[in-house]
């Protein structure tokens, strides 16, 4: 009996087919395979019905499916075990039934890809879950509604290509609102006083709590002259040890990761981004070969719940049993409750799929990231069902005069599941103190204050903003990473530092929505939303009821919107007319314009200087100058010195502001990087020709002997040295007909054709190579961490979008001569050719051609 088994992707098929055996053919639908069609109409807003179109890229995979489905006995749907494989399902199974296919399917699901697992799934099949198809079909049409409803909005008030998104704008509002608040921040100063002292030979610091019988409050010391007259007082008096608590405080081990805790870990650990995490975790999950073919190695990705199966804690236990002092292992298993609301979306978090292969078993197998990944899923696991850490706390209250001081110590008493285990975010270190006894005297080494000034909230990292989304509600952990590749690839912010800060074009979209749609934006309905939609998941709530209370509330907000005034103001007048100034967008950037326009038609750079000296950085170590952060007709750039008023006199030297670094940020520091430009990187040591770096309309570049080489975009121009500058330049190019890329590493051969598969840089970045095949590599992927499998899984995506479109080239213009010589060359038409045989000349050369032309012998 014949079955066929759809999946998502085609890693996963190598791992069925291994438990599955040759009755089964396995294809992959890489991905969803229909979308809403991507025009006004798709969701009809009276009975929300859907118009869905097959995704072109993804056609050819559905032909091949409806082909094998109507050979087999049987269909197996096999997506994965969330909302968006169960709606994969559903249109897959569609399909099926528009092209008339009659074979009977079945939808199965398994949460590891493991011989159990997998067998047990497919004796017990089910049937689509329909509340689950109801949920994602709700969710996309919201997003639809929004999208390409507001969007043209945005377009219309603000500037084309902008858009706007249920979850990302209010994740941007969190953004921007965090940003206003670091702008409108007010450092305030305090001190804090401590004293050194010693016993024996080991020294101690202990911090000032009480004075005069007044508990110290932060701002209780406001400035250095108070600092000062207290510390007066409290001069050439004895310290006396008042008291000493000694404490046992225990900490509990974490509960093991679901797809935010993983994120925000792999994040803060690893440094990853989210997305590279749940690229990574997706492969783990689907197979990797370690030896005897594909194994799934960690439990699916996408879950808010902390539970572990039976099974599972079973294993674990046994295992610290084995390989632990019974002291590690508490008497009983350790249970977890999430603390995410509807957490019903799997049936466990992510844990390795069998405890046994550690990490150091499976590491050659691995790929840098997988390894490291892998790892902190199995530490985090093994650690939960482990004891709690025990660490021995001491107080001592010291007396100096008037004051009292506080030392503190504390050591590991038992180490319990941080001998696994430990997160960076909660590391607690050692800090001992000697053996102290109440009432003895210490000796007063040093008494001195710390200034401090109290600091703004940072930035969102992307761990920390993944955290927030969770708490605020908004959005679902499996939709973390895209909303956050979203607000990037939109330029609505950037990513400086590993902390995200909104662009100037983020900011004006976050002040137009908030202004008009603060509803939409506004956190409490984000999370209330997504709520209902969860309540359609589990069938407590009409998925059609809950998009029409929203379409009509939402519909009635837009048709109000349409003539609202362009922009968004800012808190200033004009000074021409006197009526509010608003931020604008134009073609050539952000600018401030006055409302009154046309009447009035004041404007001015967004980014100019509001007062003398505002725009100055500092000054040109070499020429004393002032650098300076101008704006001008094509965007901000720096300067050194002024502008001569004799148009004649050498202009002052420029560098253009780069658009993915933020002006808040400008220092002289940057702006001299800038402005070092061109600069020479050494001279040629066979030409003896000096080397120079420079950015140029195609990008930077190097210019040795009249020639230009790129740099590559994995060198930065600033930062090139003269032997990476040699081998650039000595760099091949490649043969005719292949792109000018010189080849950056070999990942060895495909499991199918056996040919090589290289990554290179070419004159767009660097990408992997595979026969014809060109695939660019994604930004947070660089060539040197790259694996075989991501290059395979961009190959695959590469091949399934289908061949490239071509532009039509227009003719080059071709020199006068040679124009002359072709039309000289071209036989004459019949009109020219009767005209030219009348002239008894061109009579005698017609007849002489041809006399010639018959002697001739025959080829």
């Amino acid at each position: 009996m014949s079955k066929l088994v759809i999946v998502e992707s085609p890693s996963k098929s190598k791992s069925l087919k291994k438990y599955l055996g040759a009755d089964y053919d396995i294809l992959a639908s890489y991905g969803h395979v229909r979308d809403l069609e991507p025009k006004t109409g798709a969701v009809d807003t009276e009975s929300f019905a859907m118009k869905y179109q097959i995704i072109e890229r993804n056609a050819k995979h559905v032909d091949a499916i409806v082909k094998a489905a109507r050979k087999a006995d049987e269909v197996l749907l096999a997506t994965d075990p969330d909302r968006e494989g169960e709606a994969i399902s559903w249109h897959i199974s569609e399909i099926l039934k528009e092209k008339k296919v009659k074979t009977p399917m079945k939808r199965v699901a398994f949460y590891e890809i493991t011989e159990s697992a997998i067998q047990d799934a497919v004796r017990h099949p089910r049937e689509i879950a329909s509340d689950l198809v109801d949920a994602q079909q709700a969710r996309r049409a919201l997003d639809y509604l929004v999208g390409f409803n507001l969007s043209p909005l945005l377009w219309k008030k603000i500037s084309p290509g902008l858009s706007a998104g249920r979850v990302q704008s209010p994740a941007l509002r969190m953004i921007v609102e965090r940003e206003e608040e670091i702008e409108a921040f007010q450092p305030r100063e305090y001190w804090t006083l401590h004293l050194d002292t010693h016993k024996g030979s080991q020294p101690f610091t202990a911090k000032l709590t009480h004075f005069r019988g007044e508990k110290l409050e932060q701002f209780s010391v406001e400035h250095e002259a108070r600092s000062k007259e207290w510390l007066a007082t409290l001069e050439s008096k004895d310290a006396r040890v008042m008291r000493i608590e000694k404490k046992r405080r225990a900490r509990n081990p974490a509960a093991p990761f679901t797809t935010s805790t993983l994120q925000q870990a792999g994040v803060r650990q690893l440094g990853m981004t989210t997305d590279r995490v749940m690229r990574t975790a997706q492969q783990l999950y689907e197979g990797i070969d370690l030896g005897e073919g594909p194994v799934g190695l960690i439990t699916y990705m996408r879950t808010d719940s902390v539970n572990l199966a039976q099974e599972a804690i079973t294993d674990i236990r046994k295992y610290v049993g084995t390989n632990f002092d019974k002291d590690y292992l508490p008497p009983h298993a350790v249970h977890y409750k999430a603390k995410t609301k509807n957490a019903q979306e799997a049936h466990e978090a992510v844990r390795p799929t069998s405890v046994l292969r550690t990490p150091d078993a499976v590491k050659s197998f691995l790929t840098h990231d997988q390894a490291r990944l892998y790892e902190l899923v199995w530490k985090r696991t093994v650690a939960c069902q482990m004891t709690a850490a025990q660490f021995d706390t001491v107080a001592a209250d010291i007396t100096v005069g008037e004051g009292t001081f506080r030392a503190t110590g504390q050591t590991l008493a038992f180490a319990g599941f941080l001998a696994v285990y430990q997160d960076d975010e909660e590391e607690e270190g050692e800090s001992k103190l000697p053996a102290l006894t109440e009432g003895e005297t210490l000796p007063v080494d040093r008494l001195y204050g710390e200034q401090h000034f109290t600091q703004p909230p940072p930035r969102y990292t992307e761990a920390s903003l993944v955290k927030a989304l969770e708490e605020y509600g908004i959005g679902r952990p499996s939709t973390y990473a895209s909303i956050i590749s979203t607000l990037q690839d939109r330029e609505y912010v950037v990513l400086e530092k590993k902390r995200f800060q909104p662009t100037d074009i983020g900011r004006l979209v976050n002040c137009f929505l908030t202004r008009h749609f603060t509803h939409y934006v506004d956190y409490d309905f984000t999370a209330k939303l997504e709520d209902k939609l969860d309540d359609v998941s589990n069938g407590k709530r009409q998925w059609s009821r809950l998009l029409g209370e929203f379409w009509k509330e939402f519909d009635g907000e837009l048709k109000a919107k349409q003539e609202v005034e362009r922009g968004c103001p800012i808190l200033e007048a004009c000074p021409k007319c006197g009526k509010p100034l608003f931020m604008q967008a134009s073609k050539r950037g952000l600018f401030i314009g006055c409302s009154g326009y046309p009447a009035c038609d004041y404007t001015r750079p967004l980014h100019a200087a509001t007062a003398e000296g505002d725009n100055i950085l500092g000054k040109d170590p070499a020429s004393g100058l002032d650098v300076k952060l101008l704006s001008g007709r094509y965007g901000p750039y720096v300067q050194i010195g002024e502008m001569p008023e004799d148009k004649k006199a050498p202009k002052p030297r420029r560098a253009s502001w780069p658009k993915d670094i933020p002006l808040e940020n400008a220092t002289l520091e940057l702006a001299l990087k800038f402005l070092s430009l061109p600069r020479e990187v050494g001279h040629h040591p066979v030409t003896g020709l000096p080397i120079v770096a420079n950015n140029g309309r195609f990008g930077p570049y190097l210019l040795h002997d009249g020639k230009f080489k790129s740099i590559p975009k994995t060198d930065s121009v600033y930062e090139i040295d003269l032997p990476r500058a040699l081998e650039v330049l000595a760099m091949e190019r490649a043969p005719r007909g292949e792109s000018a890329a010189a080849v950056l590493k070999n990942l060895g051969p495909h499991p199918d054709d056996g040919k090589e598969i290289t990554v290179r840089s070419g004159r767009y970045g660097p990408y992997v190579k595979h026969g014809t095949t060109n695939a660019t590599l994604p930004k947070d992927i660089t060539p040197e961490e790259i694996t075989l499998q991501e290059a395979l899984d961009l190959i695959a995506a590469r091949v399934a979008k289908g061949p490239a479109k071509k532009p039509t080239r227009k003719a080059a213009a071709k020199p006068a001569a040679e124009k002359k010589a072709e039309a000289k060359a071209k036989p004459a038409t019949k009109k020219a050719a009767t005209t030219k045989a009348t002239t008894p000349k061109a009579k005698t050369k017609a007849a002489s051609t041809k006399k010639t032309t018959a002697k001739k012998p025959a080829a």
